[in-house]
């Protein structure tokens, strides 16, 4: 049996022993072999803890999660006491992988650069998705896993794809394209909510028109419409819930009038934003939808979310409505962890935030079956933790994906790395550059 003990202490590392006529740990895993975590705490993504618990993941899949039990002969087995377990986090409502500087439009794919269109539901982020970003192995280091990596801009914006962080090309990234449709009913200085919301109901009602007969519109019979016929295809997927369409939306009176054209047209809808969210938090709760939010937000960033409050992931969670966390942007993924401890230090349930983090994700972007959950028959993606991953000195022993060690090296790191011994500055003031000094 192979065995690899954790050190948990500052600076920690791993070191592994290999045991005389049985594969290497590296050899083992390529060949679908199993890995064993011994004595962690096991957080499993649903708000259920395991002490002392047992993980074994055999390939890309968890073969078993449960108290401490027999192990399979010639598994790599980690002594994990003192760590604690989790899923790998997923970041949602992100470019993660479509935007590296967000200033260089050569480096931007998350939006069309000519023909900007408030309406592009053909725009798929699965075309542009590039796995090698640098974004990502910052994210990656803070233990997200997965992202569900959106387009930006416009009304509708397109459709977004489910990825796994993996570092290794050319390893396929992307788990599933076109797992959402994106919009937005924030007020631009080109239209006004009342206006985005009517321009949406259109393109629905066109959708509708050319999902009852594809045939006559190809042939003539119908009205004209405006859209073309990729963006009518598309649209017409989010008709009767087949396809989820995630509605950015902030004011609590918006989000009760999407709530009648969901209605109108069977929408499956799930909200993004709802800074002000609180104030219809039962009515949100009665209509199953989830929410993504920061629970950071608490100050009004235009005049449609001035009565933003910190508590809102509190008040929407005590209503009983899924809670989806994420940072909205590419350059924010990585802080995952840090919005849900927040989170719990403004009174949310730490069952809550960590479900927040991965299980309901996964299940509003259907991928449920897959991801978001420590158990068996589940995506080996999983994050080793030193102590409380929500606690800011925490940082990841070891992330997994797809049963395989990943890298939590970055550009940063490598930058750190770099420049730590070059040009060490004298303490006091008058190892300070010229500028500072004369301050």
């Amino acid at each position: 049996m192979k065995r690899r003990e954790a050190l948990f202490g500052l600076g920690a590392h791993t070191a592994a022993l290999a045991l005389p006529g049985l594969l290497l740990p590296s050899q083992a895993r390529a060949e679908g072999g199993a890995r064993a975590w011994l004595g962690a705490t096991i957080w499993t993504g649903d708000g259920q803890v395991i002490e002392d618990g047992l993980l074994i993941s055999v390939g890309d899949r968890i073969s078993v999660v449960s108290k401490a039990g027999p192990v399979p002969g010639g598994a790599e087995v980690i002594d994990a006491r003192g760590a604690i377990i989790t899923p790998g986090w997923v970041a949602t409502e992100t470019a993660l992988g479509l935007i590296e500087v967000e200033l260089e439009a050569t480096t931007v794919d998350a939006r069309p650069r000519r023909g900007l269109d408030a309406i592009r539901a053909a725009f798929s982020a699965a075309d542009g998705y590039n796995q090698l970003s640098t974004l990502i192995g910052v994210a990656r280091r803070e233990g997200v896993t997965s992202a569900v990596s959106s387009p930006e801009g416009g009304l509708v914006s397109g459709t977004s794809a489910w990825v796994d962080l993996v570092e290794r090309f050319p390893e396929p990234a992307l788990v599933r394209e076109n797992v959402a449709l994106h919009a937005s009913l924030l007020e631009t200085a080109e239209n006004s909510r009342p206006g985005l919301l009517s321009e949406l109901r259109d393109a629905l009602e066109s959708a509708r028109l050319y999902a009852r007969s594809p045939q006559s519109y190809d042939q003539g019979q119908t009205r004209e419409l405006s859209l073309s016929v990729l963006d009518l295809q598309r649209l017409s997927q989010v008709l009767g819930g087949a396809l989820p369409l995630v509605v950015r939306v902030a004011r609590g009176v918006d989000i009760l009038r999407l709530f009648k054209l969901a209605e109108s047209y069977q929408l499956r809808l799930i909200l993004s934003g709802a800074e002000e969210g609180w104030s219809v938090a039962n009515q949100i709760a009665a209509a199953r939808v989830p929410v993504i939010l920061d629970p950071m937000r608490n100050l009004p960033m235009s005049f449609a979310s001035l009565q933003a409050r910190r508590d809102n992931a509190v008040i929407l969670g005590a209503a009983g409505v899924p809670l989806i966390f994420s940072g909205f942007d590419a350059y924010s993924a990585h802080n995952l962890r840090q919005l849900a401890g927040n989170a719990v230090a403004s009174g949310l349930s730490r069952a809550a935030a960590t479900r927040a983090l991965a299980f309901e994700a996964a299940r509003a972007f259907g991928q449920g079956a897959d991801y978001g959950l420590l158990a068996a028959g589940r995506v080996a993606n999983l994050c080793i933790w030193n102590g409380d991953p929500f606690e800011l000195g925490t940082w990841a022993i070891e992330v997994v994906i797809r049963g395989r060690s990943a890298s939590t090296r970055s550009r940063q790191t490598e930058l750190f790395e770099r420049y730590r011994d070059l040009g060490q500055v004298p303490r006091g003031r008058a190892g300070l550059p010229p500028s500072v000094r004369e301050r």
